[in-house]
C-alpha cells in the first residue's frame, strides 16, 4: 500500500541565509512551485526528515513553514488553477536508496 501524501510546503524566513538553506533542503523533498512555495509527495518517513531539517535551520519566533497535508497521493486529484506559467503535477517516481 502507498503511504505517500501530497503536501504544499510555502515558507516565511526573516534572515536570507536560513532562506536559502531551507530552498536548498526543500529542493530535495519536493518540486519548486515558486518562490517559497513547494509540492511534495513524502512518505511517513521523509515527512519526518523534512521536518527535523527545517526544525534545525529555521528559528522559531522569526520564521514559519506552513506543511499543507492535501491528502494521500492515490487517492486524492489535485485541483490546482495557475495563472501564468504553466503549473505540473508531481508524478510518482521510484527513489533508490
Amino acid at each position: 500500500m502507498n503511504d505517500e501524501r501530497t503536501y504544499i510546503v510555502t515558507y516565511d524566513i526573516a534572515n536570507s541565509r536560513r532562506w536559502r538553506r531551507v530552498f536548498k533542503t526543500m529542493n530535495g523533498f519536493g518540486e519548486w512551485l515558486q518562490l517559497s512555495v513547494f509540492q511534495c509527495r513524502l512518505s511517513r518517513r521523509r515527512r519526518a526528515e523534512l521536518e527535523t531539517e527545517l526544525r534545525e535551520i529555521i528559528k522559531t519566533g522569526e520564521d514559519h513553514v506552513l506543511v499543507i497535508d492535501i491528502g494521500p497521493t492515490d487517492k486524492t486529484d489535485l485541483a490546482v488553477e495557475s495563472i501564468g506559467k504553466t503549473f505540473s503535477r508531481i508524478e510518482r517516481q521510484a527513489i533508490v536508496v
